[in-house]
């Protein structure tokens, strides 16, 4: 068999898999960019803005009822470890933050199986109570957990307001956090319990500021003071709110954040979206950055190097 032959049937099988992957939507036509379908995110396209290497989403879910069926029924299809890892490959994220959704209550399991699977690039936060163990606590450090949530905590809810002091003070000495799913009243509410915390916090979700109030609302207000003592953080993750703000309304907030504490922010993709019924395009929301700051050094603070203080990962530089 010639030497011709053999370059030419190579070249035909080369691109017979090009032709396959351009079908099923893999390869793009802009230099050669990987489009992406993703569960739970609309639009295959990579975002026009490059992140930077080791960027972390610090908030995303996995929701798996095959190998993990939550207690009560999952607001969210089906959103795994490989699921996800398909987002990661689209938008360009490294580090990830693995969170307990709200239908698994305080059973850690999903997450921290997910990060295992992840590997050293990943962390987690998990959802505890008042009854956990000191040895439990030590275990979910192992499995790479470094902070806990507390979601709308209420009487008869998985965890209440009156577990988060005594809870800020044991994770305080792992070098935990606590992260905070509140409402903007809620802040409000208990100024005087955030203040006193020991710990460091973080609010997700850049506080649920309500439209169109946003940064004229007392939480933001409430925000700021806290993160002058120090020691708290925010996640500019956008998620709906009630009711709906739009993408303009979202940057505005985003943008005030990251002029007064471009050190405390961090990012996250919020992925797979819980509770929006029509799932965004992840590419978009990425995009999203570029209204927030066109600052390089903010950027790369918000995306790699303020995760790394927060959730202890490897210095990038």
């Amino acid at each position: 068999m010639s030497e011709n032959w053999i370059g030419r049937r190579a070249f035909l099988q080369g691109a017979a898999s090009l032709a396959a992957l351009g079908a099923a939507g893999i390869i793009s036509a802009e230099a050669g960019q990987m489009d992406i379908a993703v569960p739970n995110s609309t639009g295959t396209a990579p975002p026009k803005l490059k992140l930077p290497a080791l960027t972390c989403d610090t908030h995303q879910h996995i929701y798996d009822d095959v190998l993990f069926p939550p207690p009560v029924p999952p607001v969210e299809p089906n959103s795994t470890v490989a699921d996800y890892r398909l987002l990661q490959k689209r938008i360009g994220v490294q580090r990830n933050i693995v969170v307990t959704p709200g239908p698994y209550a305080t059973d850690n399991r999903v997450t921290l199986d997910a990060i295992a699977k992840f590997g050293k690039n990943a962390r987690g936060v998990a959802v505890v109570n008042d009854k956990i163990t000191d040895a439990e606590l030590q275990a979910l450090h192992k499995g790479g957990i470094r902070g806990i949530r507390f979601a709308n905590p209420a009487p008869g809810r998985v965890t209440t307001v009156e577990m988060i002091e005594p809870l800020s003070k044991r994770i305080n000495e792992l070098g935990w956090h606590v992260d905070f799913n509140l409402s903007a009243e809620e802040t409000v509410k208990n100024e005087d319990l955030l203040m006193r915390l020991p710990s460091q916090i973080i609010f997700d979700h850049m506080g649920h500021l309500p439209q169109p109030a946003g940064v004229n609302h007392p939480a933001y207000a409430v925000i700021q003071r806290l993160i002058n003592k120090g020691r708290t953080w925010v996640k500019l993750s956008v998620t709906a709110n009630n009711p709906p703000a739009t993408y303009d309304q979202i940057n505005m907030v985003a943008a005030a954040y990251l002029k007064e504490a471009p050190e405390r922010m961090v990012w996250g993709s919020n992925w797979p979206h819980p509770s929006e019924k029509v799932k965004p395009d992840d590419s978009v929301v990425v995009d999203l950055v570029s209204n927030w700051t066109t600052n390089e050094k903010v950027r790369h603070r918000m995306f790699v190097e303020n995760a790394e203080v927060l959730y202890g990962f490897p210095k990038s530089a």
